[in-house]
């Protein structure tokens, strides 16, 4: 008769906990969320840029991934809440945000730490030639593509034009990018609003059905005193032919976007993604996705920031000699 050979439980569990081992990864990666931006947006290309990059895929400690959004004040909420990780978030929405300040949102967002300088993201107000809107007051009356709500392009839409008195005269049209020059393009729209890099992939498609012009908005912003009450704004110019059909400087004005992170995120992942990105190769690497980002470097990194960094950036920008 055979001999049975019965498993004790001492060998049941030392089976199990070896399957286990061979079965699971030796540890669970962070996992950064990246709030980007909306279709047709600086933003989401920012995001997707960086989960892309192979050095970032191939980090030992964390995995990026990109997350669309509507903009720079859903990303500061989500990102102060820890909804997202990372984001991209205008310069002027992190300090108001940080103040308490936000329009019809007095909440402190103190849990947005600033990374990086990314570039500067103009207003660019987008018009067909002859049609009679040479100003911001020109639009009374008129239907125009404010940005998607939510998003940066939105609120600064909405703040200047407060600011300038025709806010509450226009015909809204809360809409992103794409779908704004498509409505344009149909005759829906009278103008539309951006808050982006140059050249936008959006304006471009208006100006290849549509003779544009964009509308100074620098000579408004300095008559109305616009610079004086939020200086995180600086004076800009998009230049000549940027755009097909519009062969002159339009002045404007820009804020800065920036990379952000939740205070929470570990200071050895933000120093680590600084360290893959701030190189020859990681710089290449997001030039390659948009010449938006051709201003991007060591030196350009700390510019724009009027808030605190997080301890990650602190670190890495102290130790390039740059704070």
């Amino acid at each position: 008769m055979k001999s049975r050979h019965l498993l004790t439980p001492l060998g049941v569990t030392f089976i199990v906990l070896v399957s286990m081992a061979f079965c699971l990864p030796a540890f669970a990666k962070d996992r950064i969320v990246f709030g980007g931006g909306p279709a047709g947006g600086t933003f989401q290309v920012v995001a997707n840029a960086i989960q892309v990059y192979k050095p970032m895929k191939a980090a030992a400690g964390f995995k990026v991934q990109a997350q669309s959004s509507a903009g720079s004040v859903e990303n500061l909420r989500k990102t102060n809440s820890g909804k997202q990780q990372m984001s991209v978030v205008y310069s002027g929405h992190v300090y108001l945000g940080r103040n308490g300040m936000m329009k019809n949102d007095t909440k402190k967002y103190e849990d947005v730490l600033a990374v990086a300088w990314l570039y500067g993201a103009p207003g660019q107000l987008v018009t067909r030639k002859g049609s009679g809107i040479n100003s911001v007051k020109d639009l009374v009356g008129k239907k125009v593509g404010v940005g998607n709500a939510g998003s940066g392009a939105f609120a600064n839409c909405e703040l200047f034009f407060t600011h300038m008195g025709v806010w509450d005269k226009i015909e809204r049209n809360a809409m992103g990018y794409n779908d704004a020059a498509q409505a344009f393009g149909n005759n829906q729209l009278d103008a539309f609003w951006l808050f982006t890099a140059f050249p936008s992939g959006a304006v471009i498609m208006a100006a290849q059905t549509n003779d544009i012009a964009l509308v100074n908005l620098d000579a408004d912003a300095t008559a109305s005193g616009f610079y004086e009450k939020y200086p995180y704004f600086a004076k800009l110019t998009v230049p000549a032919n940027t755009y097909k059909g519009v062969d002159y400087d339009s002045p404007s004005f820009q804020d800065s976007a920036l990379w952000v992170a939740n205070s929470k995120v570990s200071a050895d992942v933000v120093y680590e993604m600084l360290s893959l990105i701030y190189t020859d190769e990681g710089l290449a690497h997001m030039i390659a996705q948009k010449k938006t980002f051709k201003h991007m470097s060591l030196k350009t990194g700390p510019q724009g920031v009027v808030t605190p960094y997080h301890p990650g950036a602190e670190k890495f920008w102290k130790e390039k000699g740059l704070l």
